[in-house]
């Protein structure tokens, strides 16, 4: 029986007792057992492996184990009867005291497994988890603060060295230290300089000898006008480097020190220079709105006419990455009535451009684009050579006219007129455009003919890149077809194309796909290299928002052909954390939200599931597709088997195969009526 259809019939049968058990299960900080609101001494637990097999249960999926899986984690040097009789032994002490404390019943048997059973089950790594997914869809202060605040200090500090334990918890203390992270980062985005400085306390205290917590705390109390705070940090890192490390702090933190000591009379110049600087990460991570809110506030206390114009300029930019034209425009006004420099006017003529275009007026977005290209060409830096670029390719797909224009740019690549960095910007973006054809309705069917074409034109015309680009998009036609070994052979030679280019950060891609064509031919395990591959491009990648959401998403497709739904959800909680550093792009990162609904549906999460299968309409909402409509069908189903409706989880599965077989995408088809069957 394949994997999917296995987990999709392993439901359990409902064999609980009809109490009305309220049980609540603390590991962080220390292990508590709360039944019926009376807590269970902890004189109950001094055996123990009792306390152990509570534990595991608690931190298992479904709450529900195997009793050779118990056996094998605590009694690992048994032989199968004599861990059989611990167990018993262990299973008898567990639940009575649950009996002491109450009339409760703790842990129920139901065939080889045991799970622990109450109509009212709270436990704080599932709070923790739950605040966390919250914290992450809404950027939510105080969700992340629930979270934090639930982790106390670890998960079971008393197991620290037991060998069930220790994965978990350093799976809880990643997390944590990420929330943290991110929480910081959100605050510090909104002006809330404060709540920053303190979440970046608490990632200096966890790791005390990572460099840049020091830096990052020390930029945020000069925001703040902490100077001193900030000159004491300094020299605090400078102490533990030479006493544990033997080492000086790095230079960005030299650098940052001699700024603040030497500027003690000029706090305008220095606030607005590090919030600048603030805003310049939010951008990197994909946050537009927190962007803007740095920049407003450097605009607000820099001092000279040139800062002034430029943080205008990027706060215009802030806006049009929200498709806010109207908002941006004040700020263009304004860096266009101060600036006289003229890479400045490239990069503002560029900005008009996609103002343009964002508000429907594509002729004169062309016309400005155009003026932009030679504006750049002559004043500006690689990078804005391929900003004006990547304006270009999107005016030519909103036009319904992506493949004449990126013909267009492999002939400009043949006369080598746009730089190596361009090239590398404006083909990935071509990358991003070209899913847009993979999946919609009447283009899918000629992509693969389309992609043979783009690559005669590229060697051709000897752009190397191009060719890349071509063969990934080749293989990726062949991939949604199941042409598996044409595929292979295609986005393998992308990926041998990319690595030729030297310093690249791009080629990432490839890499993904062949890790989804090696899980869709029933060879999971072989998509772990393939995304490590695809994992330490998209690092440095300056496209990371269209990257990670298919990276993890892949992920947790293995993991769930694997059998493993909890990996699975692993891999789609690291999404949404890799979502919040570095945005995301919906279509790209489509996949994710069907394999996330059927993840969690799998687990009994129906609440989960319910909110990557709105999700996945949001985005088939977007985009006219039957591909993406498939999608969200899909996760609609997963949301079906969830609640128990079997009926409407074969409608919709069905549903989602007719779509897929609309466009071609033959495999997924295939899936989607196993699901149905297996329901």
């Amino acid at each position: 029986m394949p994997p999917t259809a296995a987990l999709l019939r392993g439901v359990l049968p409902t064999m609980l007792s009809e109490s009305m058990d309220e049980i609540r299960v603390e590991l962080f900080g220390g292990f508590r057992v709360t039944v019926n609101g009376r807590a269970i001494p902890d004189a109950a637990w001094r055996q123990r492996k009792p306390a152990a097999l509570v534990k595991l249960l608690a931190m298992a999926a479904r709450h529900r184990l195997q009793r050779e899986q118990v056996m094998d984690a605590l009694w690992p040097e048994l032989p199968p009867a004599a861990a059989a009789a611990n167990l018993r032994k262990a299973l008898h002490h567990a639940r009575r005291a649950a009996e002491e404390a109450g009339d409760g019943t703790l842990i129920e048997s139901a065939g080889t497994t045991l799970l622990l059973a109450a109509d009212s089950l709270w436990i704080d790594v599932d709070a923790f988890h739950a605040a966390a997914d919250r914290a992450r869809r809404a950027s939510d202060p105080e969700a992340y603060e629930e979270a934090i605040g639930l982790y106390r200090e670890g998960l079971l500090p008393d197991d620290r060295y037991e060998e069930w334990a220790i994965g978990r918890q350093d799976e809880l203390r990643v997390e944590f230290l990420a929330l943290v992270e991110e929480l910081a980062a959100l605050l510090e985005s909104r002006g809330e300089i404060a709540g920053a400085a303190r979440a970046v306390g608490l990632l200096i205290a966890a790791d005390p000898l990572v460099e840049e917590g020091h830096v990052r705390l020390m930029r945020l109390y000069a925001l703040a006008g902490r100077r001193g705070d900030a000159l004491r940090q300094y020299e605090h890192l400078r102490e533990l480097l030479a006493n544990e490390l033997g080492r000086e702090p790095a230079p960005e933190a030299q650098r940052l020190y001699e700024e603040v000591r030497a500027r003690r009379t000029s706090e305008p110049e220095l606030t607005a220079e590090l919030w600048e600087r603030v805003g310049e990460l939010r951008v990197e991570s994909g946050d537009s709105v927190g962007a803007v809110t740095a920049f407003e506030l450097a605009i607000g206390s820099a001092d000279s006419v040139d800062a002034i114009a430029r943080l205008h300029r990027k706060s215009a930019g802030a806006w049009l990455a929200q498709h806010d034209a109207a908002s941006a425009d004040e700020h263009l006004v304004a860096a266009e009535r101060l600036t006289s420099d003229s890479t400045e006017q490239a990069r503002l003529v560029c900005l008009r451009a996609n103002q343009a275009w964002a508000q429907g007026d594509l002729d004169r977005a062309e016309a400005l684009a155009r003026q932009a290209r030679g504006l750049a060409e002559a004043h500006g830096e690689p990078d804005d050579v391929a900003a004006v670029d990547e304006t270009f390719a999107i005016i030519s797909h909103l036009r319904g006219d992506w493949r004449r224009g990126l013909q267009l740019e492999i002939e400009r690549a043949a006369v080598g007129a746009a730089p190596e960095p361009a090239l590398a910007r404006v083909f990935d973006i071509h990358h991003c455009i070209g899913q847009y054809h993979l999946y919609g309705d009447g283009l899918a069917d000629d992509v693969e003919d389309y992609a043979r074409r783009t690559l005669a034109l590229a060697e051709r015309s000897e752009a190397v890149r191009a060719q890349a680009f071509a063969w990934c998009l080749l293989g990726e036609s062949l991939l949604l077809h199941a042409h598996w070994d044409e595929a292979a052979g295609c986005l393998e030679r992308s990926c041998e194309l990319h690595a030729s280019l030297s310093g690249t950060r791009s080629g990432a891609l490839p890499w993904q796909r062949l890790a989804e064509l090696a899980v869709s031919t029933g060879t999971p395990d072989e998509a772990d290299g393939l995304l490590r591959r695809a994992t330490t491009i998209a690092t440095v990648s300056p496209m990371a928002l269209h990257l990670w959401g298919r990276i993890y998403a892949t992920a947790a497709f293995a993991h769930l052909e694997r059998g493993d739904p909890v990996a699975a959800v692993r891999s789609v909680r690291a999404a949404g954390a890799a979502a919040v550093r570095h945005g995301d792009c919906p279509s790209c990162s489509a996949l994710l939200n069907p394999v996330a609904a059927e993840a969690f549906a799998v687990l009994g999460d129906r609440g989960n599931a319910q909110v990557h299968a709105a999700a996945a309409a949001r985005v088939a909402a977007m985009f006219d597709s039957s591909a993406w409509s498939a999608m969200a069908e899909s996760a609609a189903g997963s949301v079906a088997v969830a609640d128990g409706r079997a009926p409407d989880a074969r409608e919709r599965f069905r549903a989602a195969a007719a779509l897929y077989d609309r466009v071609g995408h033959s495999y997924w088809a295939e899936r989607s009526l196993a699901k149905a069957a297996a329901v």
